[in-house]
């Protein structure tokens, strides 16, 4: 095809195939994108421009609809709505980048403005009365003009014509290639340079040339075996002649469209083989959805468990003043509570596609709340310890306990994590990411944690909390309280940190959704953990054994 030769297709021909175009050479005008073209095409809307009469019939034939006016009376014929977008055409109907052509007609209406502009400075400006009936009779000297215009247009291209009035430029050779899909693609295999100065005015790149698969007058008859078919490719065999070869299939993530080819290509990063290894795929995007089971059954044991940890903290609050409850700082019991709440909420966040919003607040906000949970079990523990050591005669201890120690300590350590938290923001925030290379035929939406060391910053200081709490109530476990408190949470710290030291291994050997879903897992059982340990053997003495739940039993207990 010559340069003058373009492709596009009319409503009758919009569903016949484009594989004849497959392999053909055409020549175009070498061009460059011009900065802000396609987003200005992509705005043309006859609705919003009603003036410009062209827009109207392309845009009615483009998208086969009628546009109404005042005396169109009621037809069978598709409306023409208005929210139709250029951008949604396929390329054989309507392209809205700046091809070749686009490039020349683009060039030569700047040419023609040029030229009118030099033979208006032409005219004498004294007599402005006449100037554009003078400029109408002078008309035919534009030619004149319009030979002699040398300018730089927006993409930075010199437009001259040379002493024939023909176009300075240069030519590309491009290859067209064509998709199942009716798509193509326009990809330059060479050049034809005008300007002289080049050693080379024509070259070619013949080997990155597609050609149609029934043009093969100039290959060579194999003399030893068939054709290799596609999804293979050739190896010389040793010692025999070059028409000579092996056909081995093409490696993992590779593929060969055409027969005999020397060496397999790479699919793009979105697409994946298939089983053929002959044509290539588009990846599916995948993330733990709330439609598919597992993401629903996360969901419904998080939403159980949330309103689990509701009944506890009603039922804490309808005995508010019980024995039982004032035994250990309520004030630890309803903010541990609050905060088991929340991280049984928190896998609502990790469930679902991944957003900018629930990027940010996933780990941040799991961090916070578990540090809040964690450091009321310490406070609690500390407070046990505390009471005891301050009953002994002349002990200095009775000066800290109190409800001020166990909120110092709770501020103390949230403060610490949301500072981490705050640091990780404002340095390196997480963010959609998608990762295209764990799975072959799939792209994992997924959160990119930012900095991966901040991330760790924070699960170690929570694991730190963990393990001082859970040191602290071991060594206090044969303390004589009278509800076995230090046991309890002895237990509950057993369980939540058997759960994290499990989470880390698992988490870094598995991939995609798998990933999110362990980390929803192990917060939904460390908590649940921490609620069944803590809570439990209060709800049963308050609710089963109401017995207990007086003072005198404290007392005996503590004697």
């Amino acid at each position: 095809m010559t340069a003058d030769v373009d492709f596009t297709s009319v409503l009758f021909q919009r569903n016949w195939h484009v594989d004849f175009l497959h392999g053909a050479i055409s020549l175009a005008v070498q061009s460059k994108e011009v900065s802000g073209f396609e987003r200005f095409v992509q705005m043309r809307n006859p609705l919003l421009h009603k003036g410009d009469g062209f827009l109207k019939e392309i845009w009615q034939q483009l998208f086969d609809c009628l546009i109404p006016n005042s005396s169109t009376e009621s037809v069978d014929q598709n409306i023409c709505t208005g929210v139709e977008r250029l951008e949604d055409l396929p390329m054989t109907v309507f392209e809205t980048r700046m091809t070749a052509h686009s490039y020349c007609v683009y060039n030569a209406v700047y040419a023609v403005a040029h030229a009118l502009h030099a033979l208006y400075s032409s005219i004498d400006h004294q007599r402005s009365g006449m100037t554009w009936k003078i400029m109408k009779q002078q008309l035919w000297k534009l030619h004149h003009f319009l030979r002699r215009v040398s300018f730089n247009n927006s993409a930075g291209d010199k437009i001259s014509f040379d002493e024939n009035g023909e176009f300075v430029t240069g030519f590309d050779i491009i290859n067209w290639v064509t998709f199942p899909n009716q798509s193509f693609l326009r990809v330059k295999v060479g050049s034809i340079d005008r300007d002289g100065f080049s050693r080379h005015l024509l070259t070619i790149s013949e080997d990155n040339i597609i050609w149609p698969t029934w043009f093969n007058q100039v290959l060579p008859l194999s003399l030893c075996n068939d054709n290799c078919p596609s999804g293979y490719r050739k190896t010389p065999k040793e010692g025999k002649p070059f028409c000579c070869y092996d056909c081995i299939p093409c490696p993992q993530g590779k593929i060969t469209n055409q027969t005999d080819m020397d060496q397999c290509f790479q699919c793009p990063e979105d697409q994946y083989p298939n089983n053929k290894k002959n044509f290539c795929l588009l990846k599916y995007r995948t993330y733990l959805s709330y439609e598919e089971t597992l993401g629903s059954s996360l969901m419904t044991v998080a939403i159980i468990l949330s309103l689990t940890t509701i009944s506890v903290l009603g039922v804490f609050l309808k005995y508010h003043n019980t024995p039982i409850i004032k035994a250990n700082n309520r004030s630890l019991s309803y903010t541990l509570l609050i905060s088991l709440l929340l991280s049984f909420l928190c896998p609502l966040l990790f469930i679902g596609r991944p957003m900018t919003v629930t990027c940010l607040l996933r780990q941040t906000a799991f961090g916070i709340i578990f540090s809040v949970a964690v450091s009321c079990i310490l406070a609690k523990t500390i407070t046990v310890v505390l009471a005891f050591m301050a009953t002994k005669p002349g002990s200095k201890m009775r000066t800290w306990v109190g409800k001020r120690l166990a909120l110092s300590i709770v501020l103390s350590c949230s403060l610490i994590q949301t500072l981490l938290c705050t640091v990780w923001l404002a340095t390196s925030p997480p963010f959609p990411d998608f990762d295209m290379h764990s799975f072959v035929s799939e792209i994992i939406v997924e959160c990119n944690e930012g900095s991966v060391a901040m991330f760790y910053s924070v699960l170690s200081f929570m694991g730190f909390l963990a393990m001082v709490s859970f040191i602290a109530a071991f060594l206090a476990r044969k303390l004589p309280d009278s509800f076995q408190e230090t046991k309890s949470i002895t237990f509950s710290m057993l369980v939540f940190c058997s759960v994290w030291l499990s989470f880390v291994p698992a988490y870094m050997s598995t991939k995609g959704k798998y990933t999110v879903a362990v980390e929803i897992f192990s917060l939904l059982a460390s908590s649940a953990g921490l609620l069944t340990c803590v809570f439990s053997p209060k709800c049963y003495i308050i609710i089963v054994r109401p017995d207990l739940n007086k003072r005198e039993h404290l007392i005996k207990r503590i004697i």
